[in-house]
Order: structure tokens, then sequence, then C-alpha cells
């Protein structure tokens, strides 16, 4: 009788020792309280992810992604959080047409901006490290800051989860946002409205996962111009070889699918180490590295840099290009020829981290129609 008094007492603390630990996790990600916490995961049941993605859709303020960083035309990162704005953008504001000026407010005076350049396009990949429940809301708005200080045309985001999501889009009105999911955590693609159509989207499983990955392409155009946009979180970790390896032969075979017609692009989190690249034979021919393409700058070459990256305070360096871009070009009609390469993501924010454990990579295309 005693034996089964204890166990029960042991069940009992068990649960609330894992409801205070839920409560703590609740409290982390959404920057409230333990009492805000437990009422939300006990109006959802004690479901995390539900508690969570009720909280953000009650009040989507919680995660601000007004930016203040000064815009210059090198689009370089000069970023410090909570710095005075000089030019201040908020997500929610439409894009201009194409080849049109705009305005902004600034401190309650209009600032003109730069019209459209046709003659250019741009790419953002990004791992944003989602799962990590440390600052989520700086680092989101870190993320939400670099999005509109560089204004890509595309954007492809990795470990993406449903609060970001759901902020994202209330407040990236100006794109068109493709999730590969709905639950957990997944891939998106996002396309400036003003700039690229969105035509059709698909999700190739891969049918041996072990962590929930996936092929998210969409087709869209650009100035007249066929796109074919990729991206993918390959499969994590050096004991996970031969399952990334057969994930890049996927998507290696849907770029070799695409239209003669279309340019291809893709961009993600490749997990990828250069003899996995080598054993398969490389790339094929029609498809290039844009970082090799760029010839390999050096600034660029390690997107997983536990060296100058603390976020995950491991007591051990990685320096890793787990994170790639690969291009194939159109036959015929108009070019988008990749021009340069950068990393984003470089500077701490003011909670003392970066916005992601990845770095981000930004491309930019010179286009000819």
């Amino acid at each position: 009788m005693e034996d089964t008094e204890d166990k029960m007492q042991q069940s009992e603390l068990a649960v609330v020792e894992e409801r205070n630990r839920m409560c703590d996790e609740f409290a982390s990600i959404t920057s409230t309280d333990n009492a805000v916490a437990q009422g939300y995961l006990a109006e959802n049941d004690w479901d995390i992810e539900r508690a969570v993605h009720s909280f953000f859709e009650a009040d989507v303020e919680t995660i601000p992604c007004d930016i203040s960083p000064e815009l210059d035309s090198n689009k370089k990162s000069n970023m410090k959080c909570g710095s005075e704005p000089l030019v201040c953008i908020d997500l929610t504001e439409e894009e201009p047409a194409s080849g049109s000026s705009s305005t902004v407010e600034s401190g309650g005076s209009k600032v003109q901006t730069e019209p459209e350049d046709n003659s250019r396009f741009s790419v953002l990949t990004w791992n944003i490290d989602g799962l990590d429940i440390t600052n989520p809301t700086e680092r989101a708005r870190g993320i939400c800051s670099y999005i509109a200080l560089y204004s890509p045309d595309v954007v492809f985001l990795q470990e993406v989860v449903p609060p970001y999501l759901s902020y994202l889009k209330k407040r990236a009105v100006s794109y068109t946002i493709v999730e590969g999911n709905e639950d957990c955590y997944f891939t998106a693609v996002m396309l400036k409205k003003s700039r690229v159509k969105l035509l059709k989207t698909e999700i190739i499983p891969f049918p041996s996962t072990s962590m929930m990955r996936n092929l998210l392409t969409v087709q869209a155009s650009f100035c007249g111009i066929e796109l074919h946009l990729m991206t993918s979180h390959l499969e994590s970790t050096k004991n996970h070889s031969g399952e990334r390896i057969n994930q890049l032969k996927t998507v290696l075979t849907k770029i070799k699918e695409a239209p003669d017609t279309s340019t291809v692009i893709f961009g993600g989190d490749t997990n990828l180490r250069d003899q996995e690249v080598a054993k398969i034979g490389g790339l094929p021919s029609n498809v290039c590295d844009i970082w090799e393409y760029l010839g390999k700058p050096e600034h660029c070459r390690y997107t997983w840099d536990t060296k100058t990256n603390h976020n995950l305070q491991v007591n051990y360096v990685s320096r890793m290009r787990f994170d790639r871009v690969f291009f194939r070009a159109s036959k015929g009609g108009g070019q988008i020829i990749p021009q340069n390469m950068d990393l984003i993501g470089l500077e701490k924010l003011d909670c003392g981290k970066f916005p992601s454990d990845h770095w981000g990579i930004y491309c930019d295309f010179k286009v000819v129609l």
C-alpha cells in the first residue's frame, strides 16, 4: 500500500515538475511571467505549442518588427538594435510599385526612398533558429530588421516556428509568404509582392527523414523571367550523412527537372560537408554553388561559426559552410547573373545575442532582360 502511495506521489511530483518547466519555457518564449504562462497553458490543456500560438495570435504586438537602422546604398550591416532611427520602415507598409519611388515617415517628416531597380535582383537565405527559446522577442525583431534593411526580393527561411510565422504574416504584408509546413518547425519562402509574382508551390517530402525535413519549391516570375525557387533544411549532424546525401540528390533532381526556360535558385541550411558533395561526383555541370562561382570569398566562407557566434554557448569551435546557395541559369530569355555575396546577422543585439546561431547569406544578382 505504501509503495502505491509513494508511486502516486512521485507521479504527481513529476507532473508538477513538468508543468513548472513548461511555464518557464512559455515565459521565456513570450517574455512574460509564470502567472501568464500558467493561464495560457491551462486554457490549452497544457499543450505548449498551442498555448504559445494562442498568445501570439491574441497579442501579436508582443513582438515588434519596426526597424530603425540607417539605410545605405551598399546595404551593409550597420545595425545597432535600439539606436536612434534615421529612417523608420514598418514591415506593414506596402511596397511601392516596381520602378516607382515612395516616401516613409521619419520623426514626423517624410523621407524619399529610391525607386526599385529592375536591373538588380536579390535573395536572402537564413536559418533563423526559431527553436532557440532564449531572447525570442529581441532575436525575432532582429530578423525582421535585417529583412527590412536589405529588402530582398526573395527570402528563404529555415527553422521557422508557428509564432514567427504568425507575426511575419501580420507584419510583412509587403511579402507573399509560403510555408513548408504548419507544425513544430519548418521552412518558408517570402516573395516581395511588388517584384515577384507567385505562380505555384509544391512540397516534396523526404521519405526517410527523421527530422521532419522536406523540399519547398515555388514557381514565380520576375520581370518576365521564369523562376524556380527552392529551399530546404537538410538532415542535421554528422551521423545523418547518408540521409543528407539522399536529400541533396532529391534537390539536384528537382533542379534538373525544372524547365530549361527557368532560372533555378536554391538556398538553405544544407548541413553539407564538402566531402559529401564530392561523394556524389560534385554538382551537375550546369549547377553552380554561388560561393564557389564568385571565387570563394573568404568573408563568406563560414556560415556556422561557434568561434564568433556564441549563441549556443558551446565549449568547442566549429566553423562550417552549412548554408549554401545553388544556381542554374536558364537557356535563353532574360538572365539573372550572380554578382556578389555577403553574410548578415553579424552584430549582436542589445540582449547580447545574435539574431541566430547561423549567419544569413545575402546574394545580389544582375538582371539582363
